[in-house]
């Protein structure tokens, strides 16, 4: 069996290497060898597969699914990368909810899903909300000073980390699950909380409010993401349930990576301030 993984940027990459160590036949493809906009490079790519491949579509380009129609007609599976987003105002977000898009971007993505479906019915489409790991999330970007806290910060944020994500993605893999699913860890919650938690592990000060955003910005978004259907049915527990886990490990990894002292990256949170 032969495993495509259509964008391997920072998630993709990971389902790739989870996959590698099983020892599976894995082809991966990136932005830099593959522009999935050029016809040409879809069915040059179709004619390196095997029949019956299982695809992860992880390209977040929108409006796609014509052109990759040589390479998605080869598959006998495919699991779609897809976001939250396409759940619009919608407040709490369940394996029930039905896309309610607003915006462009947001359209673009529910018909993108569409397209698929229609190419191949039983395509997987998981909806992951915001995506964080070792250099990747808040606390990147406080320590990069481009994190904003919008608002009062009492705006509901879902996340997952890679990994957890990784994991799921890979088990969508290799099964035969279709449907759409959104994808969370067990911890929905403020921006501010998330914004102070990683402050007060970092040692920075406290974000100040940086003004509103229109309703329509995906940073505006209040939303909490119940992702508990797709693990249950796949028989995937998460290892960071909770960002309080998630960012203590991202900041270990990156420590290990860089070099640097865990303690000039890291420092345990003071007790939760309500």
């Amino acid at each position: 069996m032969q495993y495509l993984i259509l964008g391997a940027g920072y998630t993709g990459a990971c389902v790739a290497q989870r996959l590698h160590r099983r020892g599976l036949d894995v082809i991966a493809t990136h932005r830099s060898t593959f522009d999935a906009t050029r016809p040409g490079d879809a069915g040059e790519l179709a004619r390196r597969l095997s029949p019956g491949c299982r695809v992860l579509h992880s390209i977040p380009v929108t409006g796609v699914t014509d052109l990759l129609e040589p390479v998605l007609r080869r598959a006998s599976r495919i699991v779609y990368l897809s976001t939250t987003g396409v759940y619009g105002a919608a407040r709490h977000v369940d394996e029930t909810t039905p896309p309610a898009p607003r915006t462009p971007r947001e359209h673009a993505r529910v018909e993108e899903e569409r397209s698929l479906v229609r190419v191949f019915p039983k395509t997987l489409i998981l909806r992951p909300a915001a995506i964080y790991g070792p250099g990747r999330g808040v606390h990147v970007a406080l320590r990069n000073g481009t994190h904003r806290l919008w608002g009062d910060g009492s705006n509901y944020i879902s996340r997952i980390h890679a990994d957890d994500l990784a994991a799921i993605a890979e088990a969508a893999l290799l099964c035969d699950l279709a449907g759409a699913f959104p994808v969370a860890d067990d911890h929905p919650c403020p921006a501010r909380e998330i914004s102070d938690y990683c402050c007060e592990v970092l040692g920075l000060p406290l974000l100040a409010p940086s003004g509103a955003l229109p309703p329509e910005d995906t940073r505006a978004a209040d939303r909490r993401v119940d992702g508990r259907a797709i693990r249950r049915l796949l028989g995937v527990a998460l290892e960071y349930p909770s960002y309080r886990v998630g960012i203590p490990a991202c900041l270990s990894s990156e420590a290990a990576t860089t070099g640097a002292p865990p303690s000039a990256t890291f420092r345990p949170a003071g007790p939760r301030r309500e």
